[in-house]
C-alpha cells in the first residue's frame, strides 16, 4: 500500500510534523534541571492525590532549578466540568504551588504551548498523518461496542488463562480502495496504532522509584485519534511531553500497566521518552482496618477544597502532604521546628514507594504545631482571609475590631509554651467565643449559687482594672478573705470546714462570670483585653 497516499487521504489538511517539531527546540537549562508538569483533566475538583503528584513535580523542579508547568488535558469533552481547570489553578495558587509556565489564570505563559490540549489538534493530526505515512497507523471504521454483554465478555477474557493478549483490529487489513470507498461514503474513522507486539512479548523499562520493571508488551491496536478527531491521553501524552521537553512524568501508579503502550507510541514516533515516576495512591483505613483508595464519592477529604473550607492553614496542608510524600520531612521538621517550610531540601530518593494512609489525627497534630508557630498578627490575617469566604458574620466582627481580635488571638501564644489545641480556623470563633460574645452561663457548673453570687457582688463593688497582675491578685485575695475564703492553702487543707473555699475557688467564680467556663486562659490577661467596662457588665450579668 502507498502509505503516503493513504495519509493524504485521511489527513489532507494536516501540517508537516517535521515543521511542527522545529517549533519546540531544546530548553536552555542547567545540567540536571528537571522539567515537570501538572496536567489534570478538568473533570471535577482537585483531588488530594493530584495535589500529591503536583507537589512532587513542584518540589523536584524547584530543587533542580528546572521548570514546573501546567497543562490542561481537556480532551475528554463528555466528562469535562466547566471551570474545573480554573479550580485547579486557584487551588495551586492558594497552596503556594506556582507553575513557571503553562495554562495559567492570567493566560498562557511560555514558549512551548499551546498548553491546552483542545488547542493542539493540528499538532496531533500532523503526527497522526506521519504515523500513517510510515505504515504505523491505520483507520478503523468499526462501530463502537457499548453493550453490557460485550463488556462482560471482554472482562472475562482477561482472566482466561488460554486467552491471547493480542487484540488486532480487523480494519488493519483494509486495502486503500476499501478505505477510500468508506471515506467517500462519509463514514467516520478512528485512527489506531498498528502494533508490532505479539502475545508473550515482554518489555523492560525503568521507574524512578520502583526501579527496573518488566511487563507484558503491548499487543493491541490502541486508538490514537477518536472519531471526533480528538486524541485520548494515550496519544497526546507522548506528543505533548516530547515537544514540551518534559524530563520527568509523575503520575499515579494506576497508569503503570499502560506504560508499555505509551513506550511503543514513543518509539513509533521516534521520540525519546521521559523518565517515569509512578506515585502510590493515597488510601484510608476502612471500618475493618483495611486500606481503600480515597474516592470522590465516599470521602470529602479527597477534595482539596475540604481543607481550605475547614480553615486548615496552607502550610499545614503542605506540611502534611510532604509528610505523606517524603520520609525525611518529619525528621527535618522535628530538627528545625521554627524554620520556614521553603527551606526544606526535597529529596527524590526519599519519596515513599508504599501506599500512604490519610490520617486526619496526624493532619491535626501537624496543624497544631504550624498554628502554634504563628504570631497573633499572622493568625488574625489568616483567620480574616478565611472568614471572608466561609464565615461572613465572623469576618465582619474581625473587620470592626482588628486590634481587639489580635489581642484575643495572642492569649497564651507568644510564651515559651504556646497553646497547641487549635488546628484549623473554623474552630477559632467557638474557641474564643467567650471573648467575642457575652456568655450564657450554665448554672449547673456552679457548685454553690449563693456563694457564687455573694462573692461576684462583692468583687463587682470593689473591682477596678489594676496596673499589674500582682496588684489585681492582691485585691482578689483581700475580697476573698473578707468574704470567708482561705488565702493560705496550707491552712485551708488543714481545716477546710472553716472556709467557704480558697483563692482558687473565687478565681473559678470570676472565670465563670466572665467566660461561662471553669477553665479558661489567664484571668488577668482576659480582663485587660475585655476592658473594665465590659468586665463590670459581665459581672452584673452573672448576678441575674
Amino acid at each position: 500500500m502507498d502509505y503516503k497516499k493513504l495519509a493524504q487521504l485521511l489527513y489532507p489538511n494536516a501540517k508537516d510534523a517535521a515543521e511542527i517539531e522545529k517549533r519546540y527546540p531544546p530548553r536552555s537549562l542547567q545540567p540536571g534541571a528537571e522539567v515537570t508538569r501538572f496536567a489534570p483533566s478538568p473533570t471535577g475538583y482537585l483531588h488530594i492525590g493530584h495535589f500529591f503528584n503536583a507537589l512532587i513535580d513542584y518540589q523536584i523542579a524547584k530543587g533542580s532549578n528546572g521548570v514546573f508547568y501546567f497543562r490542561c488535558e481537556d480532551t475528554d469533552k463528555k466528562r469535562e466540568v466547566k471551570g474545573a481547570d480554573k479550580i485547579a489553578l486557584e487551588m495551586l495558587k492558594l497552596l503556594k504551588v506556582y507553575p513557571n509556565e503553562g495554562w495559567l489564570l492570567d493566560g498562557e505563559k511560555g514558549e512551548y504551548g499551546p498548553y491546552k490540549q483542545s488547542e493542539r489538534l493540528e499538532i496531533y493530526h500532523a503526527f497522526a498523518k506521519k504515523l500513517v505515512s510510515e505504515g504505523k497507523a491505520f483507520p478503523c471504521f468499526c462501530t463502537k461496542t457499548e453493550g453490557k454483554a460485550d463488556v462482560l465478555e471482554q472482562r472475562a477474557a482477561r482472566f482466561d488463562k488460554n486467552a491471547t493478549n493480542e487484540e488486532y483490529d480487523p480494519c488493519r487489513n483494509l486495502t486503500y480502495d476499501e478505505i477510500a470507498e468508506k471515506i467517500a461514503a462519509g463514514q467516520k474513522f478512528a485512527l489506531r496504532l498498528k502494533t508490532n507486539g505479539k502475545d508473550g512479548d515482554r518489555v523492560q523499562f525503568s521507574d524512578v522509584k520502583k526501579g527496573e520493571i518488566e511487563m507484558q508488551a503491548n499487543a493491541k491496536d490502541v486508538v490514537l485519534v477518536k472519531e471526533d478527531g480528538i486524541p485520548p491521553y494515550t496519544f497526546a501524552h507522548p506528543i505533548d511531553d516530547y515537544l514540551m521537553k518534559t524530563t520527568l512524568v509523575v503520575r499515579g501508579e494506576e497508569w503503570l500497566p499502560q506504560t508499555p503502550v505509551h513506550l511503543e507510541i514513543f518509539d513509533a514516533l521516534g521520540f525519546t521518552p521521559p523518565k517515569y515516576f509512578h506515585a502510590p495512591l493515597i488510601s484510608k483505613l476502612n471500618a475493618d482496618g483495611g486500606r481503600e483508595k480515597l474516592s470522590k464519592s465516599k470521602h470529602p477529604e479527597a477534595d482539596m477544597r475540604f481543607f481550605i473550607k475547614n480553615g486548615y492553614p496552607v502550610d499545614s496542608i503542605k506540611e502534611y502532604v510532604l509528610n505523606l510524600i517524603n520520609s525525611g520531612f518529619e525528621q527535618w521538621r522535628n530538627a528545625h521546628p521554627d524554620v520556614d517550610l521553603d527551606e526544606f531540601k526535597f529529596s527524590g530518593s526519599e519519596i515513599t514507594a508504599i501506599m500512604p494512609i490519610f490520617d486526619e489525627i496526624k493532619l491535626n497534630d501537624i496543624s497544631k504545631n504550624v498554628i502554634a508557630r504563628l504570631n497573633a498578627s499572622q493568625v488574625y490575617d489568616q483567620v480574616f482571609e478565611w472568614a471572608k469566604s466561609y464565615s461572613p458574620d465572623f469576618a465582619k466582627l474581625l473587620a470592626e475590631k482588628p486590634q481587639f481580635c489580635t489581642n484575643v488571638f495572642n492569649i497564651d501564644r507568644e510564651g515559651p509554651k504556646p497553646r497547641k489545641d487549635i488546628y484549623n480556623w473554623s474552630m477559632i470563633e467557638n474557641y474564643f467565643g467567650y471573648m467575642f460574645h457575652r456568655p450564657e452561663i450554665d448554672r449547673e457548673i456552679i457548685d454553690n449559687e449563693a456563694n457564687f453570687k455573694e462573692f461576684i457582688l462583692a468583687y463587682l463593688h470593689a473591682f477596678s482594672l489594676s496596673e499589674t497582675k500582682e496588684e489585681w491578685f492582691d485585691l482578689v485575695k483581700q475580697i476573698a478573705q473578707k468574704e470567708g475564703y482561705a488565702t493560705d492553702n496550707k491552712l485551708y487543707k488543714a481545716q477546710p470546714e472553716l472556709f467557704k473555699g480558697n483563692t482558687a475557688k473565687v478565681c473559678e467564680y470570676i472565670r465563670i462570670a466572665l467566660t461561662g467556663k471553669k477553665d479558661a486562659p489567664d484571668l488577668y490577661t482576659l480582663m485587660t483585653i475585655l476592658g473594665e467596662d465590659e468586665v463590670k457588665a459581665r459581672l452584673r450579668a452573672a448576678l441575674k
